[in-house]
């Protein structure tokens, strides 16, 4: 894993993509192998019964890993962090974000409309409301610098929605990346995916980008390049090629919690 400080003079995107000239040939073969043992763990673990209801598995999941009943992210962290993907997400357009928390918070109620989340901005104390607005400039602002300009060549698309169904739909893998780049229709590995969040990265987060990668290879049957995250709150980037030693370590993440979800302590 490759780790990149706010401070070096590549951008976050730069790291994400490499050199072209050193990139693998995409691998289109490894999703079949991935499935099939995903499957026959699964069938082992829940048998052949069809469940009333799916076990239903996210990023969240992963970050988690086997303490399911964590406590879930508070309010304000939890809008601080879609602020932010939406700021992101102006970015990736070419919108000149210039006021932060505003030109977001717009942006996000033109999507989602009206909801409880959306609501709890309304109903924030002043010195709440301040706090929000300083953490989502200062977010933004780290973003802003370390970035970088995102080519339309490279075809940059945001908030992209996975959903895979294992063993006839018992277990059910959702997933959003923040920003991908890149074409799977390459001859080289070309797709880099960027998870953004407000909190520093750990542990939790490094087994987030393995996940995005797994649910990116089996969505598409093609390995991704690179997959990475950055924090908005340090500044750094961590970033891993997506090779088979990853992919199988998500596997057994998964299973990992998975397991915990059918047989919690």
């Amino acid at each position: 894993m490759t780790s990149l400080l706010a401070a070096s003079p590549a951008s976050v995107l730069e790291a994400m993509r490499g050199e072209r000239r050193v990139r693998p040939f995409a691998d289109t073969t490894a999703a079949a192998g991935l499935r099939a043992t995903l499957e026959d763990a699964i069938f082992e673990l829940l048998g052949a019964t069809l469940l009333d209801a799916p076990f239903v598995l996210r990023a969240s999941s992963l970050r988690r890993g086997e303490q399911i009943d964590t406590p879930s992210t508070s309010p304000l962290a939890r809008v601080r962090g879609i602020l932010i993907v939406q700021a992101l997400r102006l970015m990736s357009v070419g919108f000149a974000v210039e006021h932060a928390f505003d030109e977001a918070l717009i942006a996000w109620r033109a999507e989602v409309g009206a909801n409880e989340l959306t609501a709890s901005i309304d109903h924030l104390t002043d010195e709440d409301a301040a706090l929000l607005r300083s953490e989502v400039e200062a977010h933004c602002v780290t973003l802003k610098r370390s970035l970088g300009p995102i080519p339309t060549h490279w075809m940059p698309r945001t908030s992209q929605r996975a959903h895979q169904r294992l063993a006839g739909g018992n277990v059910v893998l959702r997933d959003v990346v923040d920003l991908m780049v890149g074409t799977t229709t390459s001859e080289r590995a070309s797709v880099a995916l960027l998870d953004v969040t407000t909190s520093t990265l750990d542990e939790g987060e490094e087994r987030a980008m393995r996940y995005h990668a797994l649910v990116q290879t089996l969505r598409t049957g093609v390995v991704p390049l690179r997959t990475s995250a950055f924090s908005t709150a340090t500044g750094e980037l961590w970033s891993c090629d997506v090779d088979g030693e990853l992919l199988t370590r998500s596997v057994a993440d998964l299973l990992e919690v998975l397991r915990s979800k059918v047989a919690p302590s």
